[in-house]
C-alpha cells in the first residue's frame, strides 16, 4: 500500500485495509485541567495560540510552567521577527557587540517593549522552570524575566470567569484580571483509533506520545518505533 499524506485515517479505513498490524504514533492532546470555568471564551490551548494563530489579548494567564509553558510565553513575550532568527535582534537582546566595539565584545543588552504582561503559573511551590534542561533553563528564565513575566509558584486555580482568573497563593486569594488564559498543563495520548481497532481483532501497539505522553521525548518515540519495526 502506498503512503497517503494529507489524509485523516478512521478505524474502518485501518480494518478494511486487512493489516495483519497497526501501530499507532498518533501523538497527544493538551490536557484541559479541572478548573471552574475552563470552558469561558477567554480560555486557550496552546495548540489555539500557536498552531491556530488564535488572537491573544495584552494580558494573558499560561497555566503551567513546564516546557511548552515557557514556549508560549515566549512566543507572545515577542512580535514580529523572532530573534532566533534574526541575528542583529539576538545579538541586541542579549548585549553581545559583534563588531568589538565595546570591551570583551558586551553592551548593554536592548530589548524591544514587550507586548503583553504575562502571568506564568504553577502548581509547585519549586522555582518556576525548575525543570527545565540543565544547561538552557537558565536562557528561558532570563529570557522571560527580562520581558518582565511575573512567575508564580505554589498556585491553587479557583476558577475562571468574566473577571479573569482566580487564585490562591500563600493563602491568599487573587485576581488576575487577565484578557485569555493559555493552558499549557500538560498532555494526554492521542488514541481516539484504538478502541476501535482492538474491538475489531486488530493488533495495535502504542509509541511515543499515544503510549506515554509524560516526559515524552523524541530519543524514546524512536527508539521505541525502532524497536517494533525489527520485530516485525
Amino acid at each position: 500500500m502506498k503512503a497517503q499524506f494529507n489524509t485523516r485515517v478512521t478505524a474502518d479505513d485501518l480494518i478494511k485495509g486487512n493489516f495483519d498490524e497497526v501501530i499507532l504514533a498518533t501523538g497527544v492532546v493538551p490536557r484541559t485541567p479541572a478548573i471552574e470555568g475552563v470552558d469561558h471564551p477567554k480560555v486557550l490551548s496552546y495548540l489555539d495560540v500557536l498552531r491556530d494563530k488564535k488572537p491573544v489579548g495584552k494580558t494573558v494567564a499560561v497555566i503551567g510552567a513546564g516546557g511548552i509553558g515557557f514556549d508560549v510565553s515566549e512566543y507572545l513575550t515577542h512580535e514580529g521577527e523572532s530573534p532566533a532568527l534574526n541575528l542583529a535582534k539576538f545579538n541586541a537582546e542579549w548585549g553581545i557587540d559583534a563588531e568589538y566595539k565595546d570591551r570583551g565584545g558586551i553592551k548593554p543588552p536592548h530589548l524591544d517593549k514587550a507586548p503583553r504582561q504575562i502571568y506564568l503559573l504553577q502548581r509547585k511551590t519549586s522555582k518556576v522552570g525548575d525543570g527545565l534542561g540543565k544547561t538552557t533553563g537558565w536562557i528561558h528564565r532570563t529570557s522571560l524575566k527580562n520581558r518582565n513575566v511575573e512567575m508564580i509558584a505554589g498556585a491553587s486555580y479557583n476558577k475562571i470567569d468574566d473577571a479573569g482568573l482566580h487564585i490562591t497563593v500563600g493563602g491568599k486569594d487573587v485576581v488576575l484580571p487577565v484578557d485569555n488564559v493559555v493552558l499549557c498543563a500538560g498532555q494526554e495520548p492521542f488514541r481516539e483509533l484504538q478502541a476501535g481497532l482492538e474491538a475489531a481483532g486488530k493488533k495495535v501497539t502504542l509509541i511515543g506520545g499515544a503510549d506515554v505522553a509524560a516526559e515524552l521525548d523524541a530519543k524514546r518515540a524512536i527508539k521505541q518505533g525502532t524497536e517494533v519495526a525489527a520485530a516485525l
